[in-house]
């Protein structure tokens, strides 16, 4: 069964951190990746820009109405995702907790609507 897995972090936060947590941190993720690819169940992901790039669209009354920035205020944020291909929940969950975002953000895992 396929999964997202949300990583959900203060932005804030990271951008905070030093230089040398920084490259801690991306190498944290680097070797999470290649771990994944050895166990062949990584199937994708992306790190996101930040919140203040983003763009929220909604239509009503079919208008089409954009807005700066996030629709919703919330400490965290998502960050990136990954999909991944895994045996069944409980696996997404070992996976998930590999995450290095999930030493201090959330993961968030989402079972994936077959289509």
């Amino acid at each position: 069964m396929r999964y997202a897995l949300l990583i959900c972090t203060d932005e804030k936060a990271y951008e905070a951190l030093s230089p040398e947590e920084s490259q801690a941190s991306t190498a944290g993720y680097m070797a999470w990746g290649e771990e994944m690819a050895k166990r062949a169940v990584l199937q994708g992901g992306e790190r996101l820009r930040p919140t203040t790039d983003a763009t929220s669209v909604q239509v009503r009354d079919g208008e089409v109405l954009t807005s700066d920035g996030p629709f919703a205020e919330t400490k965290e944020q998502i960050g990136g995702f990954y999909l991944v291909d895994c045996r069944d929940l409980d696996e997404a969950i070992e996976i998930a907790s590999k995450i290095p975002g999930a030493h201090h953000g959330t993961i968030e895992v989402r079972p994936i609507w077959e289509m």
